[in-house]
């Protein structure tokens, strides 16, 4: 084997996280950097996570719209046709320009791509099974990150779960089932029941408690889990789990036929899904929303000693360094807060520390008040501490907490039984005798767009009284953020 290549910063994953960090190393610095790319360009969040997320969110938005327009005169049939097949092909287009825009940027900055699977050989040289079959080649730098993200969790005590997709398969779907399971309470598993249910498909979610979202704040839990179920999610709560998933319909076969292959979706597919408790389901289609596991199996941590937590994610200190000098590791791998803009701002954030000018020397991003939403339906928005997570930190006793419900004026020309079932909820969070604002919870329509705005208040440690010396826009439903009282 050819000695090892050398650079000055390897990069091991192609996704947000490990762009943006290459990025800023070589784009703004000129640092000689190499990315190691197994998989497509841009990583999960490009191609089966934020990107056609979004889209079917948008896609399921227009049948919720079409819906509410007769409230407003239109004369909508009740049931408008859709293409799903159509919308996928145009949705996937959207997914490959996107890929592609990574590439072309990696080119512009001068960053050099393999592709292939990296594993470490010592702290300062990775070995590469590469992708093209042309064999193994080795690089070495002083500097190695780690940002190869995640992978959906496949459930290994459930007979026949491979049946079932999970969120990477749902992609993959030409024709949406009449009937549909999701195992999980989270936020893929809450965002997906949403846009399916818009769009007419029979959802049931399947949950361990009476709620989901449950890392968050207690409103937006009881709050849109009563959202779903009014606008027919069924939704099976305190759950024990399945013992064995079936599959009844012909499989498609490959190889001989006792080499029969089950997996994936098709448009006849029917599974047969078997409680622990003896209670059976048929559906069109199952998928697994359980969780996701640091992706490090190929990349030989124990080879040099990377420390790991005990679901496998690699352990960094607050400027993303592992406990093995001069290697990093950034977004999904290390769990911290799994969302591909904190990837992304960890990776620059080390970029300037790693290769920029000496007042960049300490940066690192700082994980406390960082915004998020769930694409459910309707939005979720939050930052900072939930009401219980703040009387643990400041003591019950310092915490005062302002809270609105209503409807936004949307829903105004809606018959009253349908506007009472789509509350708009907003709550804020406060802390200490000055009223910090150390929470902001919210949910209902546009809640996406307006956290971004709530998000810099929150970050400059806004108080209530900030918050009330900003004039109000009216008429909006943000405005009542402002004059809460």
């Amino acid at each position: 084997m050819a000695p090892a290549k050398a650079y000055d910063y390897i990069v091991i994953g192609g996704g947000s996280g490990g762009s943006g960090t290459a990025r800023r190393a070589s784009g703004w610095y000129g640092a000689k950097t190499l990315i190691i790319l197994d998989g497509p360009s841009g990583g999960c969040c490009v191609n089966v996570g934020c990107v056609p997320k979004k889209i079917t969110w948008n896609f399921a938005s227009i049948s919720e719209m079409l819906r509410d327009g007769v409230h407003y005169g239109y004369d909508i049939p009740a049931h408008v046709p859709y293409d799903f097949a159509a919308f996928k092909k145009k949705r996937d287009a959207a997914v490959a320009r996107n890929s592609a825009a990574y590439d072309r940027n990696w080119t512009k900055e001068g960053i050099e791509v393999v592709h292939g699977t990296a594993s470490f050989v010592d702290s300062r040289e990775l070995e590469v099974e590469l992708q093209d079959g042309s064999g193994k080649a080795r690089f070495s730098a002083p500097h190695i990150c780690i940002a190869t993200g995640s992978y959906p969790i496949l459930p290994t005590n459930v007979e026949g779960a491979h049946h079932g997709l999970t969120s990477d398969g749902f992609f993959d779907i030409e024709v949406l089932p009449k009937k549909m399971a999701i195992v999980g309470a989270g936020y893929i598993a809450v965002e997906i029941a949403g846009m399916l249910n818009a769009v007419g498909v029979e959802v049931h979610m399947f949950i361990r408690g009476s709620t989901f979202l449950r890392k968050f704040d207690p409103m937006i839990q009881q709050t849109l889990t009563k959202r779903y179920e009014d606008a027919g999610v069924i939704i099976h709560k305190n759950f024990g789990g399945f013992a064995k998933v079936e599959r009844l319909d012909n499989c498609p076969s490959s190889g001989t036929p006792h080499e029969r292959r089950c997996e994936g979706p098709s448009p006849d597919k029917k599974l047969k899904l078997i409680a622990n408790s003896g209670e059976d389901f048929e559906v069109g289609e199952l998928l697994w929303a359980v969780g996701r596991g640091p992706e490090t199996k190929s990349l030989d941590l124990e080879t040099i000693g990377v420390q790991v937590a005990k679901h496998g994610h690699i352990i960094v200190d607050e400027w993303q360094n592992t406990n093995v000098n001069g290697v990093y590791a950034l977004g999904d791998v290390t769990g911290q807060m799994e969302l591909t803009p904190v990837a992304i701002a960890a990776g620059r954030q080390l970029g300037n520390r790693l290769f920029g000018p000496p007042h960049l020397k300490e940066s690192k991003l700082e994980y406390q008040n960082i915004p998020s939403v769930v694409f459910a339906h309707p939005e979720v928005g939050t930052i900072g501490l939930t009401e219980p997570e703040a009387r643990e930190r400041f003591g019950a006793d310092q915490i005062k907490v302002y809270h609105t419900k209503f409807s936004a004026m949307f829903y105004d020309v809606f018959p009253a039984e349908e506007k009472a079932d789509k509350p708009t909820e907003y709550k804020l969070v406060c802390a200490g005798p000055e009223e910090k604002v150390v929470g902001l919870h919210i949910l209902g329509l546009n809640s996406g767009e307006m956290l971004q705005g709530f998000g810099v208040a929150l970050k400059m440690g806004a108080t209530k009284k900030d918050f009330d010396r900003c004039v109000a826009i009216h008429p909006t439903s943000a405005e009542e953020i402002v004059t809460i009282k």
